[in-house]
Order: structure tokens, then sequence, then C-alpha cells
């Protein structure tokens, strides 16, 4: 069977209909190849000089790294020309980023994580890059801050890569999740897995376990009985994974199923991960692919944001697993 290229994929989402618009598949073809560029930097490591310290913050304050700096900047050189884009936002800048004087503006908003896990770059762990696509709310108005402040429901496409042993891609445009793999010899993406699905059920879950002191007591119990095993109320033993890297736990999910948790806690009381750019686009994803993603109760894509950097807690996977956990927050 002839394989079907991100491009091809795309185009046939247009022909069906749906929101996907040429602007719209322009805007992911663009990101693709952006994340092409990121895993060949990524790829090169040392040899490239890309490994260490920035030697500067981003805007949470957490130290960036050399390959932080580059996926930003491949992000933004990629997408300011193209005419699909208003502006963008990023892990790393305080302040949305306007498409530059002159150029033409299209309908949508991008909103990325340019390298998560990056704390793994020098260990050679796998790491990636999130992003996630919502419309802009008045064609030919000023672009703001809040003009980004919509719930995940409205987002129009998400995804994240993977540069693993294969660079991967994972996405949804509203009708299911898709993965593609890295094609060297072709230079392009191929459709892997046509109609990505996660078990409803798992004995897999992932979470920080130096973090147990913070936990709040819902929390500790429910890990509680999954440690508990065979002998305990859950009934059956659980499996521990933690990469540590956001992208390379959910990619595991979706590949096989289980739980991926960073929960708010008694340090964190807000959560951890970024809600525009981390937990909204994965909770897409995984919805689209028969999960379900909260912040421990609330439907993650529910959420109303009031800052482009706001952080929250993040429980999301398979099905009946999540819900587990909000029935113990009960």
């Amino acid at each position: 069977m002839k394989p079907i290229t991100l491009t091809q994929y795309l185009i046939e989402q247009q022909r069906l209909g749906g929101h996907v618009t040429s602007e719209l598949r322009l805007l992911i073809q663009t990101v693709a190849q952006a994340c092409i560029a990121i895993g060949h930097a990524v790829n090169r490591g040392a040899l490239a000089g890309v490994l260490g310290g920035a030697g500067s913050d981003n805007v949470q304050g957490e130290a960036q790294k050399k390959l932080d700096v580059i996926s930003n900047d491949i992000l933004i050189e990629a997408n300011e020309w193209g005419g699909h884009l208003a502006a963008m936002v990023s892990e790393e800048m305080e302040h949305p980023h306007l498409m530059p004087a002159g150029y033409p503006t299209g309908p949508y908003l991008l909103l990325v994580d340019p390298l998560d896990g990056s704390s793994n770059i020098d260990v050679n762990v796998s790491i990636g890059t999130i992003f996630s696509v919502l419309p802009c709310p008045a064609a030919g108005a000023p672009v703001t801050a809040a003009s980004f402040l919509q719930p995940g429901s409205n987002q129009v496409a998400a995804g994240f890569a993977v540069y693993g042993p294969s660079t991967m891609l994972v996405l949804t445009v509203g009708n299911g999740t898709v993965s593609f793999t890295l094609d060297r010899d072709m230079g392009t993406f191929v459709l892997t897995a046509p109609a990505v699905k996660i078990n409803e059920d798992t004995g897999e879950f992932a979470i920080n376990m130096s973090n147990q002191r913070h936990w709040t007591a819902p929390i500790r119990r429910y890990i509680d009985d999954c440690l508990a095993g065979k002998t305990g109320p859950r009934g059956k033993d659980f499996n521990m994974r933690w990469v540590a890297s956001m992208v390379a736990d959910v990619y595991r999910i979706i590949s096989r199923g289980g739980i991926f948790m960073y929960p708010a806690d008694q340090r964190y009381k807000e959560g951890r991960l970024r809600l525009m750019y981390e937990a909204n686009p994965m909770a897409m994803v995984i919805e689209q692919a028969g999960g379900a993603a909260t912040d421990g109760v609330r439907r993650i894509l529910d959420i109303e944001p009031s800052a482009l950097h706001q952080r929250i807690g993040v429980v999301l996977g398979s099905k009946n697993e999540v819900a587990q956990v909000a029935q113990y927050h009960q």
C-alpha cells in the first residue's frame, strides 16, 4: 500500500469538510517542517554544539537550554512569513509574538512548547514539541494576550512531536487522533497509525514519586491503593513509569494505555504544567483518541484561562482510570 504523507492526509481532511482550511493545512505543514528541523538539531547534539545551558531564564524563571532557544527561533522563523498566522505564543516568550509588519497575516493563533522535557536534553532521553492552534477571535483586529485566552474546546488542531529513536508526529484536527513517523529518506512524515485508540482500562501510571511529600490526600490515597496491588482495594497490580518528559509519557499512553499525572499539590497549588500550550493540546489529543483529561476533577478543555502562562494540574490517559482519580477527590 502506498504510504500516505502528512500533506496528503491534510488535503483529504480538507476535502471532507469540517474546519480544515487551506490556511490551517499550511500552518500544520509549517509546524511539522519546523519539528523536522528541531529534530535534526536534537539528533546532532554535541556535534552541533547545542547541548548545555543558554545562560538565560524563560518567563517562568526556569533556566533555558541552548536547544530551548534554538527551537523557539526555528518555530518563529518558520511561521512568520506564510500568511496563515496572526500571532503566536511560546513557553519561552512573555508576550505574544506578532507577525512582522509587511507580512500577510492569517486567521489562526499558534501556541507552542518548543522543546518539552528539556531537562533530558543532555542525557539523550526523548524530548519533543507541543503545539495548539486556536482561531483568531477577530479578523483584522489587533491581537493581544487576551486573544489567546480561549478554552481548549476552541482548538482547531493540536499535536506534538517526539524526538526519540524515531521522530514521531501525533496530530488531531478534531477528527480522531493519528500518528506519523518521519521518513528520513523522503524528508516527510508518513501516516503509520491512522486511528489511535487508548485502552479504557490500564494497570500503569506515570507520576513523579519524588513529589510524594507534597501531594494532596486524594492523590496520596490513589497512589497508595495502586501500589497495594492485588491484595489492595484496586485488586490488581500496577506498574509505574516516569520519563520526566511529557511528550514521551503521553506517547507511551497513546501507544499502550496508561495514566499520566502531574497534579496540583501543596507546593504547586495551581499545578505545574501550563494550561495553554501543554495541558490543552495534550487533552485534545487524548480525548480524540478516546481517553480523558482533567485537572483531577474538571475536564481540562472546559477550563476558561485567565493568563497566557497559567499553570494547572493534569491527569490524563485511559478514560476509566482518570475517572477513578476523580472519585478519590470526591
